[in-house]
């Protein structure tokens, strides 16, 4: 059965299926608002949506278009009924399907918000109340958010900016290492520590 839970301006709808919002990550969204008043034109894309809170928070009052994508068809479809929710159908796309499937290669964006699973399988099941999709980041939690680095790395405009969401500083430092691997001109510009992660600013230089 559907519950709904306050987000920042929001009413977000989810159920067992999807990851509850976290009110914290309230934070992710108004860093990302934060950096579309100076970055350059053109739609935010965000990552592993889940039922969409973070980016539609995000561009709510803004007028830039969103492109959310989640590999999970229940969270999709409540990605779909909160951008209703919130008067935003006209300026969201929710897609259904893998990262490097359903963003087309000749698309670019300015902002991108990536927001993967990043507990260790085998800590999974010290959260038994969320669903494993949503939260299971493999061996060292990371396997999504490098999914995530490469779409950023193929699809972030010179000049714009991606906040990604991990768990924690240590696995923050292991992504700046791999950084190189993906792109020489993305650079972790800064770092913020919230109540329940860590958020990574990933800049590309022009």
């Amino acid at each position: 059965m559907s519950e709904t839970i306050s987000f920042g301006d929001l009413r977000i709808a989810y159920d067992d299926r999807v990851l509850r919002p976290r009110p914290w990550t309230a934070g992710q969204s108004l860093w990302a608002a934060e950096l579309m008043g100076h970055a350059p034109p053109g739609p935010v894309l965000e990552l592993c949506c889940g039922a969409g809170q973070i980016g539609l928070l995000a561009v709510l009052t803004s007028d830039r278009t969103l492109v959310c994508v989640d590999a999970d068809p229940a969270a999709c479809a409540y990605a779909v009924d909160n951008a209703a929710t919130a008067g935003l159908s006209h300026r969201v796309e929710v897609r259904l399907g893998r990262l490097d499937e359903v963003v087309l290669p000749d698309e670019r964006f300015p902002v991108i918000i990536a927001d993967p699973p990043w507990v260790r399988r085998d800590e999974t099941r010290r959260f038994p109340e969320d669903p494993l999709l949503a939260i299971d980041g493999g061996f060292d939690g990371l396997d999504v958010a490098r999914a995530c680095l490469a779409v950023i790395a193929a699809h972030l405009v010179p000049g714009g900016s991606a906040l990604l969401q991990v768990g924690s500083v240590a696995q923050a430092e292991v992504l700046r290492d791999e950084l190189p691997a993906y792109a020489a001109s993305l650079i972790l510009a800064e770092l913020r520590e919230l109540e329940g992660g860590v958020l990574i600013r990933l800049d590309r230089r022009s």
